[in-house]
This record gives structure tokens, sequence and C-alpha cells, in this order.
């Protein structure tokens, strides 16, 4: 079973590639958010698209526990109950969906999902100023529509982090209470999809488990470095960068 995992990664280029993800996505977890989005296409170059998000299934796991411990009185319950229900149903497309389209279409799919949540975003930034008053985050549909896109995107690519980004900076959170609150509802996501992709599209196995064993002390390093980040960095530069990764993510995704 070891030479099996190894063997999964046949090059030193490939397990230095492999090793520089997972520190991205510790590092996405704690702090910079959607940076661990740019793991996506990087994993699919290294096993395939639909096998890699069983190995990255497992990677975020463990650092969606590391996040919560440590940002575990810092975040929005109520905004997590809002998505929810939604994100689950958005899921379940995703799961039905993905025994029916191929590699390359799941990875487009993702990256107009991301899209979406930012045109979205802009869209009611401009009506709000437009029509003082109105502000479309308390629309009956909003939570709904970022909640299905948000859902279907972590079940097609693990990669819902842009979507609820887009979201959650809607709400005017403040970055620790961002950063903490996307923590707690993508570990939600992320364990509910152990038995559908384990049972369903069967791409979890052992060898995948013991490979993101050997990534354990990169995503510690990451966690830490996104702590570090999240502290030094200004909210207005803390924003940019954020929503800059959302963009780049999408083309990464679409192009790649």
């Amino acid at each position: 079973m070891w030479d099996n995992a190894i063997a999964l990664i046949p090059s030193p280029m490939g397990w230095l590639l492999y090793f520089f993800c997972a520190m991205l996505i510790g590092t996405s977890k704690t702090g910079i958010q959607n940076v661990g989005t740019l793991a996506v296409p990087l994993f699919a170059l290294l096993f395939g698209a639909k096998y890699s998000t069983g190995i990255v299934l497992i990677l975020l796991c463990i650092a969606d526990l590391i996040a919560v411990i440590y940002y575990r009185k810092q975040f929005n319950w109520q905004e997590v109950k809002k998505l929810l229900p939604f994100a689950i149903i958005g899921l379940l497309i995703g799961l039905f969906t993905g025994e029916h389209i191929d590699d390359r279409i799941f990875k487009m799919l993702m990256g107009a999902c991301i899209i979406l949540g930012v045109a979205i975003m802009l869209w009611g930034q401009r009506v709000a100023k437009k029509q003082s008053g109105l502000d479309l985050t308390k629309k009956w549909w909003y939570s709904p529509v970022f909640g299905l896109i948000t859902g279907f995107s972590t079940m097609i690519g693990n990669a819902a982090g842009p979507t609820l980004t887009v979201y959650l900076f809607s709400k005017k959170l403040d970055k620790f209470t961002l950063v903490a609150t996307g923590a707690w509802f993508i570990m939600i996501l992320n364990f509910s999809k152990i038995p559908l992709q384990l049972f369903v599209w069967k791409n979890l196995s052992w060898e995948g488990f013991i490979l993101n064993l050997l990534a354990v002390p990169f995503i510690l390093l990451g966690g830490f470095i996104g702590i570090k980040l999240v502290k030094i960095l200004p909210e207005r530069e803390f924003r940019i960068i954020i929503l800059s990764l959302v963009v780049l993510s999408a083309l990464l995704l679409i192009l790649l």
C-alpha cells in the first residue's frame, strides 16, 4: 500500500508541487482565502481532475480542523445557517452532474460559477449605489443562490472558497470573522462529502490517505503563514488580494 501511494507521484518535481499545494491549502484556511483554489488545477495536472478531488478532499478536511480550532470563537453562525440548506442541495446536484460530464466540463463549470458569484456581488453594489437604501443581500433569494453555487462548486472541484468569499464580503464582515465563518462552513460541507465520494464516486483510497498524511507538516506550515498574514495585512489590502485571487482562480479553471 505504501509503495502504491508513493507511485502516485512519480517525479521529484511532482512531490515539490504536491507539498507546495498542501501549503497553499493551509494558508487559505487560516488567512488568505482562495489561494488554495490555485492548487485545484495543479492537483488536476498531477492526478487527473476527478481523482484529484478525492485526494484534495482529505487535505482540506485536515486543514479545516486546524482553522476551526484556531478561529473557534470568531465565526458568524447566522450566516452559516442561511447558506447551509441550499449548499447541501447544490452539493447533491454536483454529485449527480459529476456522474455525467467529463473533466474538461468540470473545470469550465467551476470557473463559470466563480465568475457568476463575482458578477452578482458587483451588480449588487452598483444597484445599491443607484438606488439608495436598496440592499440585495437582504433579498430572499440572495443566500439561496450563493448556497446553491457554493455547494455545487465544492462537490465538483473542491473550489467553493471564491464564491463563498464573494458572499461573505458582500455581508461586510471584518477579515477575522470572514476567515472564521468561511472555515466553519466549508468544514461542514467537506466532511459531508466524504461518504458521497467514498461510496458514489469511489475516488477515496488508502493510497491517497497516506499521501495526505505526508502533507500534514506542509499544511501546518501554510496555516501558520496564513495566521501571520491575516494579522499583518490591512483590511483594504486584504480584500483586494482576496478578490484578485477569486478572479485568477476562475481563469485558471477555465483555461488550464
